[in-house]
């Protein structure tokens, strides 16, 4: 597993998922970069992804749902704040209705992903920030962090030759 780390810190409202890969950065940036292989990765196994909008640009949006095992749905929405590729990218991420609207009383979280070159490879950096610790709470407890190591762990089978 290419997964060497996840400290989820109530004190700075922060989960931070560090993974190692023995790729180049334009190739682990390719997978969220590229709509297509987004969704072969983003939300956990038995609710795959799929994106409808992807504009990686500042003030730009991300819109997808993901599928549960019994055909529910649930949307998201990226609000791109910062993108330098192929080394970093930085967004928020909401809960939306199926218009892309985000939903209020939803927890909503920054997202900052970073790319360095480690060892030969690259490390992905992935920090989760929030705006209370009842939000993290409510996001850490419906199973996001989890689905977040699942999904992640899905990016080794993406990458190979």
């Amino acid at each position: 597993m290419t997964i060497t780390s996840v400290d989820t810190d109530y004190d700075s409202l922060t989960t931070t998922l560090i993974a190692d890969f023995d790729n180049p950065i334009d190739r682990v940036w390719d997978l969220w970069s590229d709509p297509r292989k987004l969704e072969r990765w983003w939300g956990p196994p038995d609710y795959p992804a799929t994106v409808e909008k992807h504009a990686l640009t500042p003030g730009g949006e991300v819109t997808y749902f993901l599928t549960g095992p019994e055909g529910d749905r649930s949307w998201g929405l990226w609000r791109v704040t910062s993108v330098d590729p192929p080394t970093s990218l930085q967004f928020t991420d909401a809960f939306a209705d199926s218009d892309g609207t985000p939903l209020e009383d939803w927890p909503v979280s920054k997202i900052s992903v970073r790319l360095l070159e480690h060892e030969g490879g690259t490390r992905m950096e992935v920090r989760m920030t929030f705006e209370t610790r009842e939000d993290m709470k409510r996001v850490v407890d419906m199973g996001t962090v989890e689905g977040l190591k699942q999904a992640v762990s899905h990016m080794d089978s993406l990458l190979a030759p």
